[in-house]
């Protein structure tokens, strides 16, 4: 079972805060590259696993989704997104992804931000991704790019000339990583990138767009502390989809 950190109090409340928080969607600087990757929804059937206050679930309903099901561990944020959710085609569900059901066939679109670096196995829920999906169905997710999940505790180093340059720390060692971020001990795991692409692949589905997301100077611009993410990449966007 992946850690349920989500519902610890301290790191509820400092989550509480961040501007994906607080704006929903429009706080997350990547959503716009992320928005670029859905198919056309209308009619659609979608399901937002790692649903968090169910931003997505009801932006999905508002691109034409017909039905849209948020899963997610924390019951403290599906508590949040029941109270921000009028609407009747939308459904959540309390679940771990680790041992998810999903009909086969059923799902034309699987969707997932920022949640799948928490679990320590990816290959079962993508075959599990696979037979959910109706043919020509899609998966698109974000995830802490593997150069972020396997940083230095120190992050940003600097060189004898005072250059700064981002650390990394055994990139091809893979498993699991303890950071303390908003609490302590936030467990999350480390994977190459190769091993996320080829975990796609093993399950059967066609990777349509990769994106190791970085800023545009537009958003720098309005938005300063994003000129460290143009420095590494911090996320991956990523599109795959189930074929004939």
């Amino acid at each position: 079972m992946a850690q349920n950190i989500y519902d610890n109090p301290a790191f509820f409340e400092g989550y509480a805060q961040l501007p994906r928080s607080v704006q929903g969607l429009d706080g997350a600087p990547e959503w716009a590259s992320l928005k670029g990757m859905l198919p056309d929804l209308t009619g659609k059937s979608v399901i937002d696993l790692g649903c968090g206050y169910g931003w997505f679930c009801r932006v999905a309903r508002t691109l034409g989704a017909a039905e849209v099901t948020g899963v997610d561990l924390s019951e403290k944020m599906l508590a949040r997104a029941a109270e921000l959710t009028d609407d009747a085609s939308i459904h959540y569900q309390r679940s771990d992804l680790e041992s998810i059901t999903l009909a086969p066939n059923s799902l034309d679109l699987v969707y997932s931000s920022l949640a799948l670096h928490y679990l320590p196995e990816l290959d079962p829920l993508f075959a599990k991704i696979q037979h959910a999906l109706k043919t020509g169905g899609n998966l698109v997710f974000s995830m802490e790019h593997p150069i972020y999940t396997c940083a230095t505790r120190q992050g940003w180093l600097a060189d004898t000339s005072g250059e700064r340059f981002w650390g990394v720390n055994h990139y091809q060692d893979e498993g699991q990583r303890v950071s303390n971020w908003l609490a302590e001990g936030v467990i999350k795991y480390h994977r190459t990138l190769g091993t996320i692409l080829n975990a796609l692949i093993q399950a059967g589905l066609t990777i349509s767009n990769v994106n190791e997301w970085g800023p545009t100077q537009a958003q720098i611009d309005a938005w300063p502390a994003l000129a460290e993410e143009a420095e590494r990449p911090m996320l991956v966007l990523i599109s795959a989809r189930k074929g004939q």
